[in-house]
């Protein structure tokens, strides 16, 4: 009995695998033995096979036995040979066929230096290549006046490469990184540094409409897969010069690029540094969107709701900048993360600052009609119907009955079927070709609305219920928000099947709860009503005119809370003094 419990209470307690769990374990195996090994019906084959498995060697131990020689070249070497034979060592020259050196011969004064240039072939540009470093140093060299004793590093950086971006190194980790995300480095003969010059180019999707959040009025931009342009596109709204981008690279693999923006005379020096806190400790091999950087950096995974804002427009980004908030760029995503943010900042679009306030205040309003839609009609729905039919008026009563009287199936059961028939419908939309998408969605469903109708599996007035739910779900502004609040749904509709209008007031109750425990880098996720504080009506459930927006929100603590005086419209102020 107790050779059965022991794996039982490993699996729950999570320990090291067992003997049982062996077949798990890498094996070697001798390849002049192969046969034997896999003959298990010899005598004693199976204590062989045993003595032959061999646990996975550790990725630290793996990186030492695996690295031979070539962890001894951590510094450039004065031997050209050295340095070259480490870089064709490294990156498998004979087998990659996109990774170039370029040998050729340095003349100054009268004196030949050996050297060479390694780039990668499609990331760099070949024409800046051939312009800027290899015609002045095997051209011009030949008439240059080179002074005595001079350091040959040095006299090319100042004297002969016409390149404007570059640098020297002598660490070959640092090098590696850079002939990786474009570089063209360059080694001399007796000289224990290289020189990096920047002559990446990518190719890339040009600065087009945004397609997830669209705008009738405001920017029509949106943000690229290359990193310095979305860079670019946020400093052409912000031109100051306190803005500042610092860069880090996250991925021990993918090694991507990445940026933090904000604005130093803004930004609290304490969510910064957080910021930087988190994306430095992730040990991750693959970090290619920010997607991914997103669910690594959020305060609680397992909240539906999303913590973080993702973004594709720079306006947006810029304004929550201006705010005193911090963003996060990935190279090769045209999303940027935006944070810290709040459960109300969800709720708003990237128009709403560019429209007057009366329309807003009205969108903002079917907006919340959406929401309670969105989450609470069918379980009030099933609520009402099941537990509370006195609230429903008697005309409307015995139309829903008579409605579900051929009907095999509980209310509950006819909700399910049609929600989950809905999503279906639509993430196959989603999937399907831009010109087949909205066709098969709007076919798909008011042929299966229809037909369920005819076949009496669900009452029409139910396909009213899970429409309107569904329009309000893609009346959320934020498309991670929409995807928590689907799922809630489910769970509105049990607790309203269940228990009534009760399960439902409980269920609420702990969202509410739920919600008022998160926070988003320390700025607790329903703020300013949970803590309440001083700005409430400003910018958060309802627009205030543009000129009444004479402060930051105070829940983020920026450097300086005013964002404008309290006189803002400078033309009043002059046309009265004018009348006086």
């Amino acid at each position: 009995m107790v050779n059965w419990i022991k794996p039982i209470l490993n699996f729950i307690t999570f320990n090291e695998p067992t003997k049982m769990d062996e077949a798990f374990i890498l094996k070697e195996y001798d390849k002049e033995s192969d046969k034997e090994s896999f003959d298990m019906s010899s005598p004693g084959a199976k204590d062989k096979k045993k003595s032959e498995l061999k646990k996975p060697t550790p990725i630290e131990d793996f990186n030492k036995e695996t690295s031979n020689d070539s962890a001894d070249l951590e510094k450039v070497s004065k031997s050209l040979d050295q340095n070259l034979a480490f870089l064709k060592e490294k990156y498998s020259i004979g087998i990659n066929t996109d990774i170039k050196i370029r040998n050729f011969d340095i003349t100054l004064q009268e004196k030949v230096y050996k050297a060479f240039i390694i780039f990668i072939d499609g990331i760099t540009d070949k024409t800046l290549i051939n312009n800027s470093i290899l015609q002045p140093l095997m051209i011009f060299t030949s008439f240059e006046k080179s002074p005595n004793n001079l350091d040959i590093i040095e006299y090319i950086e100042r004297s002969l490469c016409t390149q404007n971006q570059l640098a020297k190194s002598d660490n070959y980790q640092e090098i590696l990184m850079n002939i990786n995300i474009g570089a063209c480095v360059l080694f001399v003969e007796g000289a224990n540094q290289a020189l990096l010059f920047d002559v990446k180019t990518w190719e890339h999707r040009a600065v087009s409409r945004p397609n997830t959040e669209i705008t009738l009025r405001g920017p029509q931009e949106s943000f690229s897969e290359t990193l310095r342009v979305n860079t670019a596109l946020v400093r052409k709204i912000l031109r100051n010069e306190n803005l500042i981008v610092e860069s880090t690279t996250i991925g021990q693999r993918s090694r991507t690029p990445c940026s933090v923006i904000y604005l130093k005379d803004l930004a609290n020096p304490n969510l910064v540094n957080e910021v930087k806190r988190r994306l430095d400790s992730l040990k991750i091999d693959y970090a290619g969107d920010s997607g991914i950087i997103e669910q690594l950096i959020e305060d609680r995974n397992f909240l539906p709701s999303p913590q973080i804002i993702s973004t594709e427009r720079p306006d947006r980004v810029a304004s929550m900048l201006s705010e005193g908030r911090v963003a996060i760029i990935v190279d090769g995503n045209p999303f940027a993360l935006v944070v810290p943010i709040t459960f109300f900042n969800l709720f708003h679009s990237a128009e709403d600052i560019y429209i007057r306030f009366p329309y807003v205040n009205f969108i903002r309003f079917i907006r919340a009609i959406a929401i309670i839609a969105s989450l609470l009609l069918p379980g009030l729905y099933l609520a009402i119907t099941n537990f509370h039919q006195e609230m429903i008026p008697t005309d409307l009563l015995l139309a829903i009955s008579g409605a579900r009287e051929r009907v095999p199936f509980p209310s509950v059961v006819e909700i399910i079927i049609m929600e989950i028939s809905f999503e279906l419908i639509r993430e196959a939309g989603i999937r399907m070709p831009g010109t087949i998408g909205p066709t098969l969605g709007i076919i798909g469903a008011l042929i299966l609305g229809q037909a369920a109708v005819a076949a009496n599996i669900v009452s029409p007035i139910l396909i009213i219920i899970v429409a309107v739910t569904g329009i309000g779900s893609l009346a959320i502004p934020s498309y991670s928000e929409s995807l928590a609040f689907r799922i809630n749904r489910f769970v509105y509709i049990l607790l309203g099947a269940i228990a009534g209008l009760l399960g439902i007031t409980l269920a609420l109750f702990l969202h509410g709860l739920l919600l008022a425990s998160t926070k988003s880098f320390g700025v607790p996720f329903l703020a300013p009503f949970a803590p309440r504080t001083s700005n409430v009506l400003d910018d958060t459930i309802t627009k205030a005119p543009i000129w009444m927006e004479e402060n930051r929100p105070d829940y983020i603590n920026p450097l300086d809370i005013t964002r404008q005086p309290k006189i803002s419209k400078g033309w009043i102020s002059r046309k009265n003094k004018g009348d006086k």
